[in-house]
């Protein structure tokens, strides 16, 4: 067996959900996990500038323009909240690529300084545990029955999967 994930503390998790995928996509809503296994999450209000929008990325996450505009925070205030919470500390992401540009262009819109790090999950995750996250996942979603493509609900779920796998591992080597 390969080693497995040392740290016995709970990853932070970070999802963010986007107007679309590509050119001229922005993040719409950004979730997140904390080790105590409470989960934050916070609409945005597209900026002026922001106005891409693909209605399958919408029909995947639910969220409504109007939605944003009516109820998102700005840009400012969730650049503000996720330093609060997250100072500091490495948060990982299972859309590493997409999720670190996405979240680099809502600092970068708000002019603040993000005070924490975004790595990949895939950096936590051992071989065996790659083995056993699906099956994992399926049973995570069925004992939590939270909704699928909500950053707050996809960043508990991802964590939970986590802990599941290294749960199943560490009872292999018992």
């Amino acid at each position: 067996m390969t080693q497995h994930y040392i740290d016995n503390s709970n990853p932070i998790i970070l999802d963010i959900e986007a107007s679309g995928f590509g050119k001229g996509s922005y993040p719409i809503e950004v979730g997140f996990a904390l080790p105590d296994k409470s989960a934050h999450c916070y609409l945005i209000r597209p900026i002026v500038e922001w106005t891409h929008w693909n209605v399958g990325a919408e029909e995947v996450h639910g969220i409504s323009r109007e939605t944003l505009m009516e109820n998102g925070r700005s840009v400012t205030e969730v650049a503000e909240q996720l330093n609060n919470h997250l100072a500091n500390k490495t948060v990982y992401s299972d859309g590493w690529g997409y999720d670190l540009s996405w979240i680099s262009l809502l600092f970068s819109v708000a002019n603040i300084p993000m005070n924490f790090r975004i790595n990949t999950l895939y950096s936590l995750l051992s071989e065996d545990q790659l083995v056993l996250w699906e099956n994992s996942r399926k049973i995570v979603l069925e004992k939590l029955g939270l909704q699928r493509h909500r950053a707050s609900s996809d960043a508990r779920i991802i964590q939970e999967t986590f802990l599941h796998t290294r749960k199943r591992l560490q009872a292999q080597s018992a």
